[in-house]
């Protein structure tokens, strides 16, 4: 019973936060997942996942407009992360970016968590610009997919030594700032690729 309540009080404070953050929020993100049919991923751990990834963009004042799940049901080499057959894929289904794809497991070598495709590190594979594919088992997926969603966003591979720094080379649960220039990148790239739209009448970003 009380377990139960510390739950409901828990998701009605990330709920309060996430209404705030959207309030004050300067630029909109319409976010698309996409998982497998028969794949390791469940529904559940993608969708959970994601949205505790939000806040950690929110700090940019962006809000998510909307996000969606689709389920491919697709050949089983299509739920492997390879270049010429991720390109295959994203040939015969159209999907709407940025997107997030998860995949079982990566054939890339090394063989990252993550792999994220902004425009400029797609030039010899157009097909997957704006992509991220994240391989099953990803260390601290929520902070991944929000560190991944920078990179793509950005359109830049930079990292950041700075502690506690989202973009630090190795995701943690403890690296979630970003900075105001890191902020300021975001948006302004973002914005100009068609990644995210800025709200009518927004304010100047706190960041």
């Amino acid at each position: 019973m009380g377990g139960g309540s510390d739950s409901r009080d828990r998701d009605a404070q990330r709920a309060a936060g996430e209404i705030a953050a959207a309030a004050t929020a300067t630029h909109d993100l319409k976010l698309s997942l996409y998982g497998f049919k028969n794949s390791r991923w469940s529904p559940e751990e993608i969708t959970v996942a994601v949205i505790d990834a939000l806040p950690l963009i929110a700090q940019c004042g962006v809000a998510v407009a909307s996000l969606e799940l689709r389920i491919i049901d697709a050949p089983v080499k299509f739920r492997f992360f390879s270049t010429p057959v991720s390109r295959e894929l994203l040939r015969e289904f159209a999907v709407a970016k940025p997107a997030l794809l998860f995949v079982d497991d990566t054939y890339s070598e090394p063989a990252y968590d993550a792999e994220a495709i902004g425009l400029s590190n797609a030039e010899t594979r157009p097909e997957l610009s704006n992509t991220i594919w994240f391989a099953h088992g990803a260390r601290d997926l929520s902070h991944a997919i929000a560190h991944e969603l920078v990179h793509v966003l950005s359109d830049s591979g930079d990292h950041s030594n700075a502690p506690d720094n989202l973009m630090r080379p190795t995701t943690a649960a403890a690296n979630t700032r970003l900075t105001d220039a890191q902020c300021n990148r975001l948006r302004d790239v973002a914005t100009a690729n068609g990644l995210l739209t800025r709200r009518a009448g927004a304010g100047t970003p706190r960041k």
